[in-house]
């Protein structure tokens, strides 16, 4: 993944900290505020606020050159540019035609809603001690097509418990779900 910095401007995290309190006595505090069974059952399962669509979620750059802004409206300052069409975010909140979204290095910032796309792409990985990714011709995992390199990005065309189906370039194929960010561990599609 490429980034460029186009506007540098100092992000300063606050620390909520009340005085004379230690952090681990706030902390008490807070699980005893949210205990379990505060919250109805569907919390668990989030969904836009502007869209309805379930958060998270991945999407894909819809563009070869996509600004990510510090909040959600052109006035905040853009903090790099994403130059690379079709690669995964995942939307971890909305606001208006706004999404913040989460990149693969964990990332975060505001992508405006037209840039973003449905198709199902994703990051390639090998496993530790590995330097490719295999890619299979069936799900049985018997013949290898390719091999694939980090950072590779393919369309996601469906997912089964354990692979999911990929276009990587010219080729197209089944891989572990273990290389790939992009999609969840539990998903399954078609």
């Amino acid at each position: 993944m490429i980034k460029t910095i186009a506007s540098c401007t100092p992000c300063h995290r606050i620390a909520l900290r009340a005085p004379g309190l230690p952090v681990a006595l706030l902390a008490i505090l807070l699980l005893v505020m949210i205990a379990p069974g505060t919250f109805p059952a569907q919390a668990a399962e989030l969904t836009g606020v502007e869209t309805g669509l379930p958060l998270p979620r991945f999407v894909s750059l819809k563009s070869s050159k996509v600004n990510v802004r510090v909040g959600p409206s052109r006035n905040h300052a853009v903090i790099w540019v994403y130059q690379r069409k079709g690669l995964p975010v995942e939307v971890i909140a909305e606001f208006e035609h706004w999404r913040r979204i989460r990149d693969a290095d964990g990332e975060t910032g505001w992508i405006f809603h037209s840039l973003l796309d449905g198709d199902r792409t994703a990051i390639l990985r090998p496993q530790r001690n590995e330097e490719t990714v295999p890619l299979y011709r069936l799900p049985d995992m018997r013949e290898l097509v390719a091999a694939a390199e980090d950072g590779d990005i393919g369309r996601v065309d469906a997912c089964s418990v354990r692979l999911c189906q990929l276009v990587v370039g010219d080729y197209s194929g089944w891989v572990l779900k273990g290389n790939l960010w992009g999609v969840y561990g539990d998903e399954i599609f078609e």
